[in-house]
């Protein structure tokens, strides 16, 4: 064999080869290219179905909608925040002027029950006056309990932990616990 008859082999299996090299690159491009545009594709469906990109189109095919949802927006806020409760006023205690010798009834201030009762105590401000765990059953036959509405006679008053004014009472009227005296809050006389 001759140096050109190699030469020429050579020559054939070099152009075979480049000939294979630029089919492969020419797929590889392809692919590549497949793979760009089904990126881009999936982005774009992203782009498309996120919110903020809807709101924003929104904003640039139509702006008097757009402004006009987000003034709508400000508006049920600022209901909301400057809104107010209604008019009616929260009823307050009613602070009645005392006067020893004077009759009064007695009221259940912490609550709204009619079946309420005010508890009166021996010594003015005891800790011991909403304690009845030593004294189960005895509520109805010790005359510490006494119904809302019962007239009784003031006695006299005394200043307890700087604000609060206790007055002793003695209960009126002809049932089996007239006669008894009692210290209770003020805020119990009406």
């Amino acid at each position: 064999m001759s140096n050109d008859e190699n030469s020429n082999d050579i020559k054939e299996a070099a152009e075979a080869v480049k000939e294979t090299v630029e089919e492969v690159v020419e797929t590889v491009k392809e692919t590549v290219e497949d793979a760009v545009e089904s990126v881009k594709e999936t982005v774009d469906d992203i782009e498309e179905s996120n919110a903020a990109s809807k709101i924003m189109d929104l904003k640039e095919s139509n702006p008097k909608v757009f402004f006009g949802a987000i003034a709508a927006l400000v508006i049920v806020v600022l209901m909301f925040v400057m809104g107010g409760g209604s008019d009616i006023p929260l009823p307050k205690q009613r602070q009645v002027n005392l006067s020893i010798g004077n009759t009064y009834t007695l009221k259940g201030v912490n609550t709204t029950s009619e079946d309420a009762k005010v508890r009166l105590v021996a010594i003015p401000g005891s800790v011991a006056a909403y304690d009845e765990s030593d004294e189960d059953g005895k509520a109805d036959t010790d005359c510490k309990h006494i119904a809302q509405g019962t007239k009784v006679k003031l006695l006299q008053t005394q200043e307890a932990f700087g604000s609060a004014t206790f007055v002793e009472l003695e209960i009126l009227g002809s049932d089996r616990c007239a006669g008894r005296k009692g210290w209770a809050t003020s805020n119990n006389l009406s």
